[in-house]
């Protein structure tokens, strides 16, 4: 696949094109044609770094992956004694068995002061489940990474869709100026007799075709950039105006490599991939957890260290240190334990769905790789095929205006020929809007970090 020696002349064309449209006598169209009066101008460069950084959906992202990280903390945790100070007092009054088994009437109380030291681990299925959050901490990463980079491709998508659309309203501004300027010319010809009033009414049904575009064309500039500052994070009352006066092609991807090394490099740096591993990896852990963890007692021990005091109710008490420690070591049969054929089940069930996931997600990034090798090697030809066509419009309608004829035919024929460069225009911009889009959809899909704008390619060069 070849990447475009796009020829200077057709952006060269389109950029002509955008200052004439800029300064178009078009016919007014009010308030709004001029728009609000404050706009947010941004460029390429500026819609890479807010999109990184303000969009909600990475926000949330993020978050999960505080999550996640917090979760980890625990589980570790789950290895630590605890502390338990506190205070104990115990009262008796009343009958009682005493120790060589007689019935005795018995009044008498005690306190314990103390602080107890305590730890209890499930050392199997601590092990595992800190190992398992690790291994998710890991795939929020990558799911933060992945989101990141999606939020970036749809930014810089809006942006191209805003420019595309700033040319459309130039184009339609031009079609309309072009239009009213033929009509003016046609209605002096009516008025001395060298054309007839119904040749100069279809020219003027073509300029108000031309005029309804123009307001069409407003219109979807103002919603695309309500899209893109939805994105941004921005406040979408203020229009936002794309900084680059011109739509030309890039190149910020070597789409000459095979669709094969593209592919293995997808699959080597997708954040993607990354995260699917990881779950797999944690999915792993959590089946051992299920079959091995019960194997490994269960840890307890217990320290209390403190005082002992009391005595009879009606006579003085003592007091004085008390220390008592206790170790413990068991397993766990039953639910959550050894013999838990449901939970070994249900572990190796979410293992495999892991692992179907990830294979999953392999074909989706291989697919996206092929989806996008192919879109820029088409987009490029489609891009010359495009610029020849304008320059074949723009010619056509040069002839027909330097004519000088107002027949039936040669009406219809500057009228058709208004047409055909009008549609050259607007398919030439939206293919090599399409074109870009579709560089940055590449540098995506082969898991690369959306680069900073090029410069646009210059004649000669």
């Amino acid at each position: 696949m070849r990447c475009p020696g796009i020829g200077a002349a057709p952006a060269i064309l389109l950029t002509v094109l955008l200052a004439a449209g800029g300064g178009a006598s078009a016919a007014p169209l009010g308030a709004t044609d001029e728009g609000p009066t404050a706009e947010g101008r941004i460029d390429l460069a500026t819609v890479l770094r807010l999109a990184g950084a303000q969009n909600l959906d990475i926000q949330i992202s993020q978050q999960r992956l505080e999550e996640a990280r917090a979760r980890h903390r625990s589980a570790v945790q789950e290895f630590f004694p605890w502390l338990s100070p506190g205070f104990v007092y115990r009262r008796h009054d009343g009958l009682t068995q005493a120790t060589e088994g007689d019935i005795v009437d018995v009044h008498k109380h005690s306190y314990s002061p103390g602080i107890v030291l305590a730890a209890q681990a499930d050392v199997g299925a601590a092990l595992f489940r800190s190992r398992e959050t690790s291994k998710l901490v890991t795939a929020a990463e990558g799911s933060l990474e992945a989101q990141r980079s999606d939020t970036v491709l749809t930014a810089v998508e809006g942006y191209f869709d805003l420019l595309r659309a700033q040319a459309a309203v130039d184009v339609a501004k031009d079609s309309v100026r072009i239009a009213r300027d033929y009509e003016q010319q046609l209605q002096r010809a009516v008025e001395v007799g060298l054309a007839l009033r119904g040749d100069a009414l279809r020219v003027r049904t073509q300029a108000e075709r031309a005029e309804l575009a123009l307001r069409q064309a407003l219109v979807a500039r103002r919603v695309v950039a309500a899209r893109l500052a939805e994105t941004l994070r921005l406040d979408a009352a203020a229009p936002l105006v794309a900084e680059d006066k011109e739509l030309v092609p890039l190149s910020v991807v070597d789409a000459g490599s095979s669709v094969e090394s593209l592919v293995q490099t997808a699959l080597d740096a997708r954040p993607e991939m990354r995260a699917a591993q990881a779950r797999l990896a944690a999915s792993q852990d959590a089946k051992d957890g299920a079959v091995v963890g019960p194997l490994i007692p269960s840890v307890g021990a217990l320290a209390f260290l403190g005082g002992l005091g009391g005595g009879k109710t009606d006579a003085p008490g003592e007091f004085g240190g008390s220390r008592d420690y206790a170790v413990t070591v068991g397993w766990r049969i039953g639910p959550g334990g050894l013999f838990d054929s449901g939970r070994v089940q249900a572990a190796r069930a979410r293992l495999e769905a892991a692992r179907l996931e990830a294979e999953r997600t392999r074909r989706r990034v291989v697919r996206e790789v092929v989806e996008a090798w192919t879109r820029v090697g088409s987009l490029a030809d489609q891009v010359a095929t495009a610029g020849q066509g304008l320059s074949a419009a723009e010619e056509a309608l040069r002839l027909s205006q330097e004519r000088k004829e107002f027949g039936i035919a040669a009406v219809l024929e500057h009228i058709l020929a208004e047409q055909d460069l009008t549609r050259a225009r607007n398919d030439y911009v939206a293919v090599v809007a399409e074109y870009d889009q579709a560089q940055y959809g590449l540098v995506r899909a082969i898991g690369g970090s959306a680069p900073a704008p090029p410069e646009p390619p210059v004649e000669g060069r």
